[in-house]
C-alpha cells in the first residue's frame, strides 16, 4: 500500500542510514522521532533520546543508526481501548499504525489527547496532523486569589480545577457566553449567586446560568478551597468576564 499522498516521507529513513542522516530527518519533521524502513516496511522507531544515547556510546555521526526491532506500534484493526493501553502502559509518545505490515498512519500521544479533548472519536483513517495545533491546557495559571488548571477545552466546553487560597475570593462577576457548573472538592466556602448567599462544603453542586452575578469566597484562614468548574457555552476567554467588584483591584 502506498503512503497517503507521501505525507509521511518526512518521518522516514532507511536501514543503514547514518546518525547524521536521521538527525536531519528529525530536525526537519520537528516531531522528535523517525521511522526506520526496510523493503517498504517499518522495522524500527528512533527518537531524539535514542540518538543521544548512541552518540554517547559511539561518538560518531557517521555510524549507522541503531534501533530496536521490537518497537511499539498498533494495527489498523486495533480499537480505542488498545490505543489507550499502548500509550499508557509503554510510556511511548509515537505509534505507527500498520496495515498488513505497511505504514498506514502515524499517531502521537499529543495528537491522541487533543483528539479526545475535541470530542472526536478515534479512527485509524483520521488525519491526525489536524490536531497538532489544538491548544492543550496543561499549564497552571496563577491569580491573586490562587490558581487554576484547565483539564478539558474545546469549542463548546472547558473544565477547570480551581484552587482558592485561605481568606481569598473570586471577583463578583457575570458571563454572557457561558454557564458554569461547580462541584466543591475540598474546603468550605461562601457562594454569592444572584441575590442569594450561602455556605458550601465538599460534594455540593452550584449552577451559575449565563448573566448571573456570582462569586465564591474561601472562608477558611488556614486551608485551600478547591472546586471543579465545568463551563458550557460558545466562548471561554477573559473578555467574557465582566467584573462588578474585585478584592484585588482588577477591572
Amino acid at each position: 500500500m502506498k503512503l497517503h499522498n507521501n505525507k509521511f516521507k518526512k518521518f522516514i529513513v532507511f536501514e543503514g542510514s547514518t546518525i547524521l542522516d536521521v538527525m536531519k530527518v528529525i530536525d526537519n519533521n520537528r516531531s522528535g522521532f523517525a521511522l526506520i524502513f526496510k523493503d517498504n516496511e517499518v522495522v524500527g522507531v528512533v527518537t531524539d533520546g535514542d540518538i543521544r544515547r548512541q552518540l554517547l556510546s559511539k561518538g560518531s555521526l557517521n555510524e549507522s543508526i541503531s534501533f530496536a526491532s521490537d518497537f511499539h506500534f498498533v494495527d489498523y484493526s486495533h480499537d480505542f481501548e488498545k490505543i489507550c493501553a499502548k500509550f499508557r502502559e509503554n510510556a511511548v509518545d509515537y505509534l505507527p499504525i500498520l496495515l498488513s505490515g505497511k505504514l498506514y498512519n502515524i499517531l502521537t500521544k499529543r495528537q491522541f489527547h487533543a483528539m479526545l479533548l475535541e470530542g472526536v472519536d478515534y479512527s485509524p483513517d483520521l488525519d491526525f496532523s489536524l490536531f497538532d495545533n489544538v491548544i492543550l491546557e496543561h499549564e497552571i495559571y496563577n491569580r491573586p486569589w490562587g490558581f487554576y488548571k484547565s483539564v478539558w477545552l474545546n469549542s463548546h466546553a472547558q473544565v477547570k480545577i480551581i484552587t482558592i487560597f485561605p481568606d481569598s475570593e473570586l471577583s463578583l462577576q457575570k458571563h454572557f457566553q457561558r454557564e458554569e457548573h461547580w462541584i466543591v472538592v475540598k474546603g468550605k466556602g461562601r457562594v454569592r449567586q444572584g441575590e442569594k448567599s450561602y455556605l458550601v462544603a465538599p460534594g455540593e453542586y452550584i449552577y451559575i446560568p449565563k448573566e448571573c452575578l456570582h462569586k465564591i469566597i474561601n472562608i477558611s484562614p488556614l486551608h485551600n478551597f478547591i472546586l471543579s468548574e465545568v463551563q458550557l457555552g460558545t466562548y471561554f476567554g477573559e473578555e467574557d468576564v465582566v467584573r462588578y467588584s474585585d478584592k484585588y483591584g482588577r477591572e
